[in-house]
């Protein structure tokens, strides 16, 4: 795990508040996108930089770039009004990545979660901000069988003893990602169907639910109960469709989400990008 700490800026005119006091103050939402993209190179193909620019996100999480920062050609991908931090698979940036886009600078960086089987596989990235910390996640996928699932779970199990501790510290969580996970049926077009779904088993289940006992939550289930939400289709446009990809906070900011809403009117990958405005000030 490393940590890069950054200079601070102080943006003026913009007004603070306790931030553990439970207020609403109008005009202080924070917008965050995240996607799974599935190579960056082919998202910025079609059409993911125009789309991100009109969305005017404080925060962008993208996850399996499978890119390095210094393979990336063109300003198109370093946009003038954001600073943009990377980490790729150290073996192979062909695999795996994550990339964080802050418009606000961060108080540091982080790279890794201190895993030492996994921080060199390009699965997290932290900004860290005076009271509020954003994270983009990539869980290790199950799907190519036996030795992939025991991958994940080992993952899982590290991954699920760190959030217990960062928790006690005075400060906010949103952890975005392409999780992989199915908590319950709403989430899965063909949970009565199949038992074969990504994400989906019982241990899996066991584990998201297990999580959001213990001090976090699902930010798009805190604003929005529909059952017609899906962010990944996996076996493609004709088939079931999966709400895998979501943000996971810290329980303390379930009451601060204005608005949730996925968007599927644009597609960059077969996932979908979550759009999330919550009531915080950076």
């Amino acid at each position: 795990m490393a940590i890069l700490n950054l200079p601070a800026v102080v943006m003026a005119g913009r007004r603070t508040f306790p931030y553990d006091t439970g207020l609403v103050y109008a005009g202080l939402a924070m917008k965050v996108v995240s996607l799974v993209v599935e190579g960056l190179e082919q998202a910025q193909k079609a059409g993911l930089f125009d789309w991100l620019h009109e969305e005017d996100a404080d925060v962008v999480c993208l996850q399996d770039t499978r890119c390095s920062e210094y393979t990336l050609k063109g300003d198109v991908y370093f946009p003038e009004n954001y600073s943009p931090y990377f980490l790729d698979d150290f073996e192979n940036p062909k695999r795996n990545g994550v990339a964080i886009y802050c418009k606000k600078l961060p108080k540091a960086i982080m790279t890794g979660l201190g895993f030492a089987d996994f921080d060199s596989r390009g699965l997290y990235i932290q900004a860290d901000y005076p009271n509020i910390s954003v994270g983009s996640l990539l869980v290790p996928s199950g799907q190519a069988g036996d030795e992939a699932m025991n991958t994940k779970l080992k993952f899982l199990e590290q991954l699920g003893q760190h959030l217990q501790k960062v928790k006690n510290k005075r400060r906010d969580f949103i952890i975005c990602g392409g999780w992989e996970l199915i908590g319950q049926s709403i989430d899965a077009e063909e949970a009565g169907n199949r038992t074969d779904i990504p994400g989906f088993s019982s241990v899996e289940q066991a584990w998201l639910q297990e999580l959001y006992q213990n001090g976090y939550c699902d930010a798009f289930r805190s604003t929005n109960a529909s059952s017609e939400e899906f962010t990944w289709w996996p076996e493609g446009d004709d088939a079931g469709a999966l709400r895998s990809d979501t943000q996971i906070t810290s329980l303390s900011l379930e009451g601060r989400v204005d608005s949730a809403v996925i968007n599927t009117d644009d597609a960059f990958s077969s996932h979908a990008p979550v759009i999330i405005e919550y009531d915080v000030d950076l």
